[in-house]
C-alpha cells in the first residue's frame, strides 16, 4: 500500500505544479492537519484514494468549511483495507483555539476510545497533528508533544505513528523518520510517501 502523508504546508509540487499523474499509485492520503480545506478538497477531486484527516491547531476554519470529499477521523479508529487508523488531532494548548488541548484533555479523548480500542484490538497507524512528548517535539510550549501518545505507542506498538506540527525550518534537528521499537515515526511535514 502506498500512502501519501501531508501536513502543515501545502506542497507546491502537488498544488501549484499539479499533474494528475503525481497521484497515480497512491492508495490512501493522510493529512496531519494545518492545511487549507481547499487543498485537501482539490486533491480528493483528483484521486480515488480516500483522503483521511485530523485537524491541526490552525484548522479552526474546518468547523464552518470542512474539506469536501474527505473523511475526518478525529476521535475514531477508521479501517481502510484492514488497516486500523486512529485519529487524534490538535496541539498542546498555548492560547485559545478549538483544536488545542491540555495534556489532561487529550488523556480524556483517548479514554473515550477504550471500547473502540478493545473492539478493534488496537490500531496499526496513529495519525495525529502533534508529536509525542520528548520524541522529536519542539523546545517551546506550543510545540511540545502529548504524553498520552507515548503510552499509546508503548501499549499498542502500531506499525506507524504519523504526525505533523514540527516544521522543517523550526529547528536544526528536524527528523523526518525514525524507529521506536516496532513503530516507525514519520513527520509528515509538507508531503511524504510511505510505501
Amino acid at each position: 500500500m502506498k500512502i501519501l502523508v501531508l501536513a502543515d504546508v501545502e506542497s507546491k509540487y502537488l498544488w501549484d505544479y499539479f499533474e494528475k499523474e503525481k497521484l497515480d499509485g497512491i492508495d490512501l492520503i493522510l493529512s496531519c492537519g494545518d492545511l487549507k480545506p481547499q487543498y485537501l478538497s482539490f486533491l480528493a477531486s483528483f484521486t480515488k484514494a480516500p483522503v483521511l484527516y485530523v485537524r491541526g491547531n490552525h484548522d479552526d476554519c474546518y468547523e464552518n468549511t470542512p474539506p469536501e470529499g474527505c473523511i475526518c477521523i478525529e476521535d475514531k479508529i477508521y479501517v481502510h483495507d484492514g488497516i486500523r487508523i486512529m485519529g487524534l488531532g490538535g496541539s498542546v494548548r498555548y492560547k485559545s483555539g478549538v483544536n488545542q488541548y491540555t495534556q489532561e484533555q487529550m488523556v480524556k479523548r483517548v479514554r473515550r476510545l477504550w471500547l473502540c480500542l478493545k473492539h478493534k484490538k488496537g490500531f496499526d497507524i496513529l495519525l495525529t497533528h502533534s508529536p509525542a512528548a520528548g520524541i522529536c517535539d519542539g523546545f517551546d510550549h506550543a510545540h511540545q508533544g502529548f504524553c498520552v501518545f507515548n503510552e499509546l505507542l508503548e501499549k499498542y506498538h502500531p506499525k506507524y505513528f504519523i504526525h505533523g506540527h514540527i516544521h522543517k525550518n523550526y529547528q536544526s534537528n528536524f527528523v523526518r523518520e525514525q524507529k521506536l521499537g516496532d513503530t516507525t515515526i514519520v513527520n509528515g511535514y509538507e508531503r511524504f510517501v510511505i510505501d
